[in-house]
């Protein structure tokens, strides 16, 4: 079928153009046959024809109109014989409906720069959570968010506190059409689960409560942020409890800091 589309900048549209690159991604994601996965915004389903090719069953939410139609035609029979099912939709409206019920899925897409954090936190917030997490994002967020350079984000703390990541491949420009104005990269997000909550016996909306307070004023020191949103008796004693400088910053916290942090102000 002879298809032409051109890319839509307001929808994020960046098409990858390297089979090899496509075939590692499943890889990657370690796909079994019979397995599992959610795709966001397929385009014209490069990387959904892998992953069937890998076995998969595929859930593929795409917003485009043009490329709707076009998936819908181009993969017919694979959607007859039940190997993918093709969604017309906004997956920021439609992630509280995929993430019901208890079926296990991994979430596998080249998601769009400017949802990159309400699609992660979303998922892994989400009462059904994939149990893996492989998503191309930009370069400079996925490094951010995967190696340790001990300046955390609240975006960063929200996949630490569910899971492993790991920056797993550079993806130059190149490789896509038309090319974005930045490399992207591969995060892989593993070990999925809320461990970390009960590890702290803490609830993840106050866990994000603080966090969020915390990184309120980003110029501010942590204190100065907390004493705008908690009374005095809340955190008067919990920097010295916790052996906490007055002088700290919102960024140089861990995870297991914000964990007892958060137990400490809200009990």
């Amino acid at each position: 079928m002879v298809f032409t589309h051109t890319a839509k900048k307001s929808l994020g549209q960046n098409f990858l153009t390297s089979t090899h690159l496509l075939k590692e991604i499943v890889t990657i994601g370690k796909v079994s046959p019979d397995e599992s996965v959610l795709e966001i915004g397929p385009g014209k389903g490069a990387l959904t024809k892998e992953l069937l090719a890998a076995g998969a069953l595929v859930t593929a939410v795409e917003k485009d109109d043009n490329l709707f139609t076009f998936l819908k035609e181009e993969y017919a029979h694979e959607i007859s014989l039940g190997r993918l099912t093709l969604i017309h939709g906004d997956i920021l409206e439609l992630l509280e409906e995929l993430t019901t019920g208890d079926k296990n899925y991994k979430l596998i897409a080249n998601i769009p720069y400017n949802i990159t954090g309400k699609i992660i936190s979303g998922f892994l917030s989400a009462k059904n959570k994939p149990t893996l997490m492989l998503v191309m994002i930009q370069k400079e967020v996925a490094e951010r968010i995967a190696r340790n350079e001990k300046k955390e984000s609240i975006l960063s703390l929200s996949v630490k506190v569910y899971g492993t990541p790991r920056f797993a491949k550079k993806i130059s420009r190149g490789m896509f059409s038309p090319p974005p104005n930045v490399d992207s990269a591969l995060l892989l997000i593993e070990n999925i689960s809320r461990a970390f909550f009960e590890k702290h016996s803490i609830e993840e909306e106050n866990f994000f409560l603080v966090v969020k307070a915390a990184f309120a004023h980003k110029r501010k020191k942590l204190i100065s942020n907390i004493k705008e949103s908690f009374p005095k008796t809340k955190w008067e004693n919990v920097f010295e409890n916790l052996a906490l400088s007055e002088n700290v910053r919102s960024e140089d916290l861990t995870a297991d800091d914000f964990g007892r942090l958060t137990k400490n102000l809200i009990q």
